[in-house]
Parts: structure tokens; C-alpha cells; sequence
């Protein structure tokens, strides 16, 4: 069958773990605390959901273009469980779902057979990195760690530190840290600042991704304040929700959050990643997020070094628009494995 995947997908990166490209290779260095800048940060509310609220109207992906789109999706992918019934058992079948997120009949329907679809990486609490580690060697894909007390981070300080030198040690390469949100709600942010510097330290050749917890922030310039402040304290990613709050990854949200991004690129020259992470289930979802970051950080933000959904059921969504691209129907849940 002739692929229906455009070319333009091929030629950009699909694989998850570390980007292929050098010219993201160099992590975010952070800068000294500026308070001044800190200060001066102001949000629109209604304009920035104004903004968010044309993003899925204005523009659309359809038929092949949407399946390659959707195809980058899932490479850009934490696949995530954090559950309070995992096993051992299950974070095996998910590792074995992030290597081959989709069953081959669909990718050469697709004409994609050949090319290296799996998640970006697979994100679970520190008891079960272990596991995931060696259900994933030898393909690449990355341990990404929940760490710092989560999902509270209110565990005493030294722990939490330790948490992170114990997650690296067995073997995470990534590290998802959730900050000390009374630190934000009370303008507290050398304290903050040197809580995430000493996290950052703490990762060594790990990535950290500071987790906001945006839903418990209150107000969107509290968001965008902690944005900065953790970038500057040397993150690698900022990420929006620990997936556990009542509010997790809104749009307005992750459009000031992005926007963030660029103002710090533009005066550092240094490049931080955006995880959206909770809520997050449908492919349009999905589509609308991409969208966002296309708008307003570019294309190269569309790959696994600076761009992730974290995700559980994410996935089986997909799976099941790819197929109905490939079949004109809607597969049941049972015919796609465990995602």
C-alpha cells in the first residue's frame, strides 16, 4: 500500500529519548535570579483566553496530515502511570506498549512501517524505576522518575534531595519535581529559586522537569512568575500538573506558560521544554496543544527535547483515530493493547 504519511514527517525527528539534533543538545544553563524581571510580569487573563480559545477553531489538521500529526504525538509522549495499584507487572506491559506504541498492521496500512515510533519516554514513582529501566534496554527510551514528595512536595527538604540522588542512581534519566507551591503563593522567590538550583545540582546528567502544580497557583501571573523562576534556577522543562490536582493542563495556561519560554529565549538565548501533563485524553487534544506550540514557539518545539504530554490514556485515543483514518471506523477499546 502506498504511504499515506507526507514526506514532511519523515524528515523530522520521531524517535523518543535524547533528540537527535545537536542544536538542542545544550541544556538550559539557568541565569542569576532576576527580580526585577520577576516583578514586572503581567497576564492578561481574558486576552490570553481569548487567544486559547481560537487555537482548535482557527486551524485544523485533516486526513494524512492528521495521521502524521497524530503519529508525532505519541513520540511525543511521557507514557505515565502513577497510580496507587501499580506492579511490577504493570509497568512492564506499559514499557512494552511505549517500545511499540502501535501494532504494525495500522503503521504499514500507513505506510510508517518504517519508521521509529515509540514514546518519548515512560514516567513512574521512584519504587518501580528499576523495572522500567530494564524492561527498556536497549531501545532508547528513557526513565522518567516522579520525585520530591510528589505529588504534595511537602516531604522535609533533605528527603526530597535524597529521593532525587536515589531515583538517578537506579537508573532515571529524567527527573519530574514538583515545587513548593506556598513558596509561589507567597511571593517567596529567592526561596523557590534556590529550591529548584539545588534540584537542579541534585539531577546531575538527569533532566528536570519542575512540576508547577498550575491548578493550585491561583492566577495566571502566579504561573507565569514561577515559569520564570524556575527557569532561571536551570530547568530543563517546565511542566504544568502532577495530574493529581483538581485542575490540571488548561490552555491559557500552557499558551502563558509557552510564552514564557520565548521571552526567556529571547533575552538568555537558552532553550526549556513545556509539559502539559493531566487531562489531556483525546486526540484532538492532542492536535490543539501542537497547534499552540507551532504558533508560538515554532516547529522545532515539536520534538521529544522540548515538548511532552504526559499521558495514560492519551494513546488509546490516538490508536483509535489512526485506525479509523486507515478504516472509515472506530475500533473498540480491547483491540489496542494496554497504553
Amino acid at each position: 500500500m502506498a504511504s499515506t504519511v507526507p514526506n514532511k514527517l519523515v524528515a523530522m525527528p520521531t524517535g523518543g529519548g535524547r533528540d537527535i539534533e545537536p542544536a538542542h543538545e545544550q541544556r538550559n544553563p539557568g541565569t542569576l535570579l532576576d527580580l526585577d524581571w520577576v516583578a514586572d510580569v503581567r497576564v492578561n487573563r481574558s486576552a490570553v483566553e481569548r487567544r486559547a480559545g481560537t487555537i482548535g477553531t482557527r486551524r485544523t489538521v485533516k486526513k494524512e496530515w492528521q495521521a502524521a500529526w497524530l503519529l508525532r504525538a505519541i513520540t511525543l509522549m511521557d507514557l505515565t502511570t502513577l497510580s496507587g495499584d501499580d506492579t511490577a507487572g504493570t509497568v512492564r506491559r506499559l514499557c512494552a506498549k511505549a517500545r511499540q506504541p502501535v501494532r504494525d498492521d495500522v503503521l504499514e496500512g500507513l505506510g510508517a512501517a518504517g519508521l521509529p515510533i515509540r514514546t518519548a519516554a515512560v514516567c513512574v514513582y521512584h519504587r518501580f524505576v528499576e523495572t522500567a529501566v530494564e524492561a527498556l534496554r536497549g531501545s532508547g527510551i528513557p526513565v522518567a522518575a516522579v520525585s520530591t514528595g510528589f505529588p504534595a512536595g511537602l516531604s522535609p527538604f533533605r528527603q526530597r534531595i535524597e529521593e532525587i540522588h536515589a531515583s538517578v542512581d537506579a537508573g532515571a534519566e529524567e527527573i519530574d519535581i514538583v515545587i513548593t507551591r506556598e513558596l509561589v503563593l507567597t511571593g517567596q522567590w529567592e526561596a523557590l529559586y534556590d529550591e529548584v538550583k539545588a534540584m537542579r545540582e541534585a539531577c546531575g546528567p538527569a533532566h528536570l522537569k519542575t512540576i508547577l502544580a498550575t491548578g493550585e497557583l491561583a492566577t495566571l501571573r502566579n504561573v507565569a512568575r514561577a515559569s520564570l523562576v524556575c527557569m532561571m534556577a536551570g530547568a530543563d522543562f517546565i511542566k504544568t500538573s502532577t495530574g493529581k490536582e483538581s485542575r490540571n493542563a488548561e490552555l491559557p495556561v500552557g499558551l502563558t506558560m509557552a510564552r514564557c519560554i520565548r521571552e526567556y529565549r529571547e533575552r538568555t538565548g537558552h532553550d526549556v521544554g513545556l509539559k502539559p501533563a493531566g487531562g489531556i485524553r483525546t486526540a484532538k487534544d492532542s492536535l490543539v496543544w501542537m497547534l499552540m506550540m507551532k504558533e508560538e514557539l515554532g516547529t522545532e518545539w515539536l520534538k521529544p527535547s522540548l515538548f511532552r504530554f504526559g499521558a495514560s490514556s492519551l494513546l488509546g485515543d490516538i490508536e483509535r483515530q489512526l485506525e479509523h483514518h486507515l478504516t472509515g471506523r472506530y475500533s473498540a477499546a480491547h483491540r489496542h493493547p494496554m497504553a
